[in-house]
């Protein structure tokens, strides 16, 4: 038998992508799970790039499991979220009535359940002003989005103003605890001086894979394939996916500084940028021109018995991102996917090593779920 409901947790979802669908899987796929830890997730709303579905009643109901598994096939076909229209006890507002509706959701939870969780998993800097707002209104915010936290710094000590209604764990290692182990090293009073990792299992798995002599070509299409780079594959390979990772990390440790701090190294030349080269032609016929000179890299660094790895290191002094020669047998070069290594008073000769699948929106989207199960005791139901 199921446990009494403890906590109930209504959540609106920003982004209705990669990460985003497999999210609302999650959910339904877990009711079970969370009926017996007496916790329920109700998503009372989806939003994509230009509209909001919310539920009729926010209160007392939240879309229901047919519908967003109905929704999740819609989105991966490419339609609209009006086609779900019909389908369920639900309301669509375009933009930008939409971010008021979330406003309104929010102003209304909060004076019986304790507001609601904001949950971004879009790819945009368009989200931040709805994200201030909602932490205004006393919503709780869980990311996958990197972008809100890593452009103006005013808007990062926002968002984080209040650290214990805040998750953004898979803004950095999908579902591996880099966040959470770090900020449990640092409220110890144990300082952390270095951060060094590949952050990108993406990027990880591409080096990896090379070494077994395929064309470099190949294996970011197959990254692809598997769900493990952006939306555009140059965001991965530029170096500023990584670079995102390392300024919020940075953030994190205390550093007060921009993204133009961050000296990173880009895998591609700036003809073949995005302002030059649409996302389409980057990938059926621009990565295949950068196959010859990552070839001849990877054979210089076997030559000399090392590989190479795409690697961040966030210092005191800092922040590097890009291609490093590597001893095999070092910590880095024996990587076959993502590894995160944190220094500090306590790890200083024996440093902190968190390894494990660093991408894919599977994992990615476990990790949000995880962060906002994590939530539940703000939302407990009173006598």
């Amino acid at each position: 038998m199921p446990a009494p409901v403890k906590s109930v947790l209504p959540v609106v979802l920003l982004g209705c992508g990669g990460v985003g669908r497999y999210l609302l899987r999650h959910i339904v796929s877990c009711r079970p799970l969370h009926a017996n830890q007496g916790v329920a997730v109700r998503v009372v709303g989806v939003a994509d790039s230009s509209s909001l579905l919310v539920a009729d009643d926010v209160h007392s109901s939240g879309l229901d499991d047919a519908l967003l598994t109905q929704l999740c096939a819609a989105k991966a076909a490419g339609s609209p979220l009006s086609a779900l229209l019909g389908q369920g006890h639900c309301q669509l507002f375009q933009n930008p009535e939409a971010r008021s509706k979330v406003i309104d959701a929010a102003t209304t939870l909060g004076r019986t359940t304790g507001c609601l969780v904001l949950v971004d998993c879009s790819a945009t800097y368009d989200t931040v002003s709805l994200l201030k707002d909602a932490v205004d209104h006393g919503c709780c915010i869980v990311l996958a989005n990197k972008k809100p936290l890593t452009g103006a710094y005013e808007d990062f000590q926002k968002l984080v103003s209040n650290f214990r209604r805040i998750r953004f764990e898979s803004t950095v290692g999908a579902g591996l605890p880099v966040i959470a182990s770090a900020t449990h090293i640092i409220a110890s009073g144990d300082p952390v001086s270095r951060i060094v990792g590949s952050l990108s299992g993406t990027l990880g798995y591409v080096m990896s894979e090379l070494e077994d002599g395929k064309k470099f070509s190949e294996v970011v299409k197959n990254a692809k394939s598997l769900g493990y780079t952006e939306p555009d594959l140059r965001d991965d390979l530029g170096g500023m996916d990584v670079a995102r990772k390392a300024l919020i990390l940075a953030r994190l440790l205390g550093q007060q500084i921009s993204m133009d701090y961050i000296n990173v190294e880009s895998l591609y030349p700036s003809e073949l940028g995005p302002d030059a080269v649409s996302t389409e032609d980057f990938l059926e016929s621009g990565l295949v021109q950068l196959d010859r000179s990552v070839e001849e890299r990877v054979k210089a660094a076997s030559s000399r018995g090392n590989v190479l790895r795409y690697v961040c290191e966030i210092g005191s002094t800092g922040c590097q991102v890009g291609l490093k020669e590597l001893p095999k047998d070092s910590a880095l070069g024996r990587l076959r996917g993502s590894d995160n290594v944190i220094y500090s008073r306590c790890y200083e000769s024996s440093p902190l090593v968190i390894q494990g699948a660093g991408a894919g929106n599977d994992t990615t989207a476990a990790g949000v779920l995880a962060d906002i199960i994590d939530l539940q005791d703000l939302f407990r139901k009173t006598a």
